[in-house]
C-alpha cells in the first residue's frame, strides 16, 4: 500500500517564511481594523457535528462537506463555514448577552472542490459578525469596516453593492419552482446572459420577466437607479431598490468614486442573505476577495430570532497578492549574525537580545566555527557577521 509521507492532500499547502510573514501582516492589519471597531475574537471548533450546516439556506451543500464520524456513530464535518458555527455558539454560550454583540474570527474554512480549478480545499479566512441589530445603522457598520478592512491591505479595490430583495422580489411574481428560480440565479450570478435568455425565453411574457433579464446589467454608479426605478416600478422589487439607494448616498462622505459600484446582479446565494448583499475585488486577483451581506432569518434556527450581518475575507488570496508586490520584502535574514567564541556563548546571547530590543534583527550562530558561520551567511546573503570572544 502507498504510503502518503511526503506530500499534503489535494487542495492543501504547506505555509514557509516569506508566506507566514506575508500572511501575518495581512491578517494583522485586517485585524487591527475590527479590534478598533469593537469586534471581540472568537474560535470555534475545526469539528463540527453535521447537522450545524444542513439547516435550510444554510447554501452548503453536503458534497462540499468534508466528512467523518466520532465514537458514537455521529457524523462530523470539518467546519465548511464560519457563521453557522457563530449562530450556534451564540445561540448557546452567548444567549444571555446583551445585544447587539459583535464579533469577529480567523479562522480556516474546508470545503470539498473535487475538481480545484485553482480553488482551495483549505482556505484562511477573517471576518466578523454583527448580532441582534437591524437598520441602516447596523447596514453602515458593516459596510463601513468592510471598507476599512479591504482598505487596509490594498490601495486599488472596488465594492459592488446589491439587494437580495431585488432578485427575491421579481422572482416571486414567476410562476416558477425553487429549482427553476435557482437555475435563472447561477446564470445572474455568472452573467451568462445567453444562459439567462434560455431560461426566461420559457416564460410568459411580463414585467417580472423583463425586470429579471434586465438584473445583469445593471451595473455602475448612481445612473443604475434610474434604470432599475423603471424596470422595478410597481413590484415589491422597488422598496428594497430605495433602501439600497439610501444606503449607497449615505456612504457619499467616504468619497469612494468608482471604487463603490451597484450591482443588481449580485445575487449569490440568495436564499441565504435577506438584504444588502456586497463583494470586494482587489486589482490582480480574480476571484471576489471579501464577500457579506445581511441574513437576518438564520438565526432563528438556532431558537434565537436577531437581526444579524457580517462579511468574510479570504486572506489567502490576498497574502498571495501582497508576496507578488516587488515593493514588499518578507526576507527572514537577520542584519547581523553573530558568531559566540568557545566559552563566550552566552554573552553572545545576550548581545544578541539587546541588539534585537534596539530594532534590529540579529540571530545567533549555532554553528561550531567561525569558518562555518561565514559560509552559511554568504549562502544566504547574510552580510554582517560579529564574533564575540
Amino acid at each position: 500500500m502507498k504510503k502518503y509521507l511526503k506530500i499534503t492532500p489535494e487542495g492543501t499547502k504547506d505555509f514557509l517564511f516569506a508566506e507566514c510573514s506575508a500572511m501575518e501582516e495581512v491578517c494583522g492589519k485586517i485585524e487591527n481594523v475590527f479590534t478598533g471597531r469593537g469586534f471581540k475574537r472568537v474560535i470555534t471548533p475545526f469539528l463540527e457535528f453535521y447537522d450545524v450546516f444542513t439547516v435550510p439556506n444554510s447554501g452548503i451543500t453536503q458534497e462540499s462537506m468534508f466528512k467523518s464520524v466520532d465514537n458514537k456513530g455521529r457524523l462530523l464535518v470539518a467546519r465548511p463555514d464560519s457563521t453557522l458555527p457563530i449562530a450556534r455558539m451564540v445561540s448557546t454560550r452567548l444567549n444571555n448577552s446583551t445585544l447587539p454583540v459583535r464579533l469577529y474570527y480567523k479562522q480556516a474554512v474546508y470545503r470539498n472542490n473535487p475538481t480545484l480549478t485553482g480553488r482551495r480545499n483549505e482556505l484562511m479566512q477573517m471576518g466578523i459578525e454583527l448580532l441582534g441589530a437591524k437598520g441602516i445603522r447596523a447596514d453602515l457598520e458593516i459596510l463601513t469596516t468592510a471598507i476599512s478592512a479591504i482598505s487596509s491591505v490594498a490601495d486599488d479595490y472596488r465594492i459592488e453593492l446589491g439587494h437580495a430583495e431585488v432578485f427575491d422580489a421579481l422572482s416571486s411574481e414567476l410562476d416558477i419552482d425553487e429549482d427553476f428560480k435557482e437555475r435563472i440565479r447561477l446564470s445572474i450570478e455568472s452573467k451568462n446572459y445567453s444562459a439567462l435568455n434560455n431560461l426566461l425565453d420559457k416564460l410568459a411574457p411580463c414585467k417580472a420577466v423583463s425586470a429579471v433579464r434586465s438584473l445583469p446589467s445593471l451595473f455602475g454608479g448612481e445612473e443604475v437607479f434610474d434604470k432599475a426605478k423603471e424596470i422595478c416600478e410597481g413590484t415589491k422589487a422597488a422598496d428594497a431598490l430605495k433602501y439600497l439607494h439610501k444606503v449607497y448616498n449615505s456612504l457619499a462622505p467616504f468619497n469612494l468614486g468608482d471604487k463603490l459600484i451597484i450591482d443588481l446582479g449580485l445575487v449569490q446565494r440568495n436564499d441565504y442573505y435577506t438584504g444588502i448583499v456586497f463583494t470586494g475585488y482587489i486589482n490582480g486577483i480574480g476571484d471576489a476577495v471579501l464577500s457579506g451581506g445581511r441574513y437576518d432569518n438564520l438565526l432563528s434556527v438556532f431558537d434565537m430570532p436577531m437581526g444579524a450581518a457580517g462579511f468574510a475575507i479570504d486572506t489567502d488570496a490576498i497574502t498571495i497578492k501582497t508576496l507578488s508586490d516587488a515593493n514588499n520584502d518578507y526576507s527572514d535574514n537577520p542584519d547581523i549574525l553573530v558568531f559566540a567564541q568557545d566559552g563566550h556563548e552566552i554573552e553572545a546571547i545576550n548581545y544578541v537580545n539587546s541588539l534585537n530590543k534596539d530594532g534590529k534583527k540579529a540571530q545567533f550562530s549555532v554553528l561550531p566555527t567561525l569558518e562555518e558561520t561565514k559560509e552559511f551567511a554568504h549562502n544566504r546573503g547574510i552580510s554582517n557577521v560579529e564574533v564575540i570572544g
